[in-house]
């Protein structure tokens, strides 16, 4: 099997920790949350672990600018924009939505790393690839030679950040001694299930993994995900057995980037609790439906469950009102 090369970002390994007081109040499986959102500082969360191989290729081929794309608040893009900086590349976002009004959270952080960006309609949007090439056109006029990375790094190359991830996992469960029933994340690409699924081929990892969708739907990431572990059996040459795909819908909201008063509900709680904070586009509406999904009992009875913590903190801040108390004081 081929493997590729590999750069050095994340802080790894990142810990494995049981959320004792949660378990206890719920009275169900003991839960246990994989820190992902300890991989960095700036740059904390699932993405670098996909981009220390996506990023590898960037500088191996000798690009000067990386061109990638997301959401105006991508944890992906803001990611993208700090390796860079400290690799010396240059960085252009293709944001999805129009200029805020003010600048906070992750975008904040693409303007202080010196990110080039431009934003795009919803419309404009669909036609993604072209407006890859056209800002990949602008800058080969200039002689520059350019890189351009898929919403998530969600490709075959950086499908590898969640294979190696997985024969973390199995390392933590020795350590820990226990065996998961479930291994649960948010799922907003794509590529980190798809490299989990390919991981627990490789190295029998146990347990069930599965996802939330917090975007599109069951079936769209059924047909990605399947797509996405193709793709990378032929890219490495490595033809891997049918995958069991196993997505858990109905989490969504009111949209991608859009939270009801549960998944606030569920943050605070998991706050207050553990001290452990989520996010209201990923990680708070994955974790508040695996509650969901214990409390419905539709997990099998299960002893240990595992969720990934794909970090997220800096997008917490633009939801900032959400999280104002009724009986608040006013300013």
């Amino acid at each position: 099997m081929i493997t590729p090369q590999r750069l050095s970002l994340a802080r790894l390994p990142t810990p494995l920790q049981p959320l004792d007081r949660l378990s206890e109040t719920l009275g169900g499986p003991r839960i246990w949350v994989k820190r992902d959102d300890l991989t960095e500082s700036i740059g904390s969360g699932n993405k670098i672990r996909k981009l220390e191989f996506v990023m590898a290729e960037a500088l191996q081929i000798g690009a000067s600018v990386v061109i990638t794309s997301g959401g105006v608040q991508s944890n992906h893009c803001r990611t993208t924009a700090l390796i860079a900086a400290k690799l010396g590349i240059s960085c252009h976002l293709i944001l999805r939505g129009k200029p805020p009004t003010s600048i906070d959270g992750n975008l904040l952080l693409d303007e202080l790393l010196g990110a080039t960006i431009s934003y795009a309609s919803a419309a404009e949007f669909t036609d993604l690839d072209g407006l890859y090439a056209k800002t990949e056109q602008s800058y080969q006029a200039q002689g520059l030679r350019t890189y351009s990375i898929p919403i998530g790094a969600s490709n075959p190359l950086g499908m590898w950040g969640y294979i190696n991830a997985a024969e973390e996992l199995k390392t933590d469960f020795v350590k820990h001694s226990f065996e998961p029933d479930y291994i649960l994340s948010a799922i907003g690409s794509g590529g980190t299930l798809a490299g989990l699924i390919v991981g627990q081929q490789l190295c029998q990892l146990p347990g069930k993994v599965a996802g939330f969708n917090v975007a599109n739907d069951k079936s769209f990431f059924h047909d990605k995900i399947t797509s996405d572990i193709a793709n990378w059996g032929q890219v490495f040459e490595n033809e891997l057995p049918p995958p069991a795909i196993h997505i858990m819908e109905g989490y969504v909201g009111p949209g991608y980037g859009i939270a009801g008063p549960e998944v606030f509900d569920c943050i605070r709680q998991v706050a207050k609790l553990e001290g452990l904070v989520l996010d209201p586009v990923y990680t708070g509406k994955a974790f508040h439906g695996m509650l969901e999904s214990i409390g419905k009992g539709l997990l099998d009875n299960s002893s240990n469950i595992v969720f990934l913590h794909t970090g997220g903190i800096f997008g917490l801040f633009p939801h900032r009102d959400s999280f104002t108390r009724p009986d608040s004081p006013q300013a």
